[in-house]
């Protein structure tokens, strides 16, 4: 289903001028929205800024030249693939630090630490080791979040979605390799303390077809207070989407 298509996706979009948006805590300018391939992060990230007049911040996979050839063939294209990713977003975090006159608000759909969790699943040896210097460089330098919201889901769950949006580089995508990067993430962000984080449990969560869904979500970012770790759990009562 496109944008157009979707009705919670086109309320959100065209968000009548005269009436006031719902609103952040004033300490939230700069959200992160984060979940393995298949998550739906990107659209969660979009809905977001669109909801709050946020400026939009999206990776743009398909202008990693390396991203076809990686996914047909890991070894021989990883190196590659992984530089080109660690560049491009590193050069658009450095933008993120010039403040945006006409948006208070940013709403990201990557983090900058999470090409790091790629790295050490794909890369080894000396070209890992190169890619840990160049990090090491860059990462002190990138804007810290205010607000990361990790989309956690299954890997059955990941591998439905990815199966429905049908990209073609994705076809030959194993479920091994989304399992292991799960696994990763899920690691990452149990030791995450960089600031406020909400583990959404997203498995049984459809926000894009469902508007209580995305309200209830969209609740618990609105009255988070937490200074750490918060989890949020949908109610088990709620139809699985698998």
């Amino acid at each position: 289903m496109t944008q157009d298509e979707n009705p919670v996706l086109n309320d959100l979009s065209s968000f009548d001028a005269n009436v006031k948006r719902p609103t952040l805590p004033d300490h939230i300018q700069y959200v992160i929205v984060e979940g393995v391939i298949g998550a739906g992060k990107t659209t969660l990230a979009q809905i977001t800024a669109n909801r709050y007049g946020a400026r939009l911040i999206t990776e743009r996979p398909d202008e990693n030249p390396f991203l076809e050839k990686f996914y047909s063939d890991r070894p021989r294209w990883a190196f590659q693939t992984q530089l080109s990713y660690l560049a491009s977003r590193f050069r658009q975090q450095q933008e993120l630090l010039k403040r945006d006159l006409f948006h208070q608000i940013m709403v990201s759909d990557y983090s900058f630490d999470k090409d790091r969790i790629f790295a050490r699943i794909n890369l080894s040896g000396d070209e890992l080791q190169l890619y840990e210097t160049l990090y090491s460089l860059m990462q002190p330098t990138t804007p810290v979040p205010d607000l990361v919201v990790y989309l956690q889901q299954s890997t059955e769950r990941l591998m439905a979605n990815i199966r429905k949006r049908g990209r073609s580089y994705e076809t030959t995508m194993e479920e091994s390799y989304i399992s292991a990067l799960n696994d990763a993430y899920n690691n990452y962000f149990f030791h995450y303390t960089s600031s406020p984080l909400l583990i959404v449990n997203a498995t049984n969560l459809d926000f894009v077809e469902h508007s209580e869904d995305l309200n209830e979500l969209m609740r618990q970012i609105e009255t988070l207070k937490h200074p750490g770790t918060t989890y949020y759990n949908p109610s088990p009562s709620q139809t699985p989407l698998l």
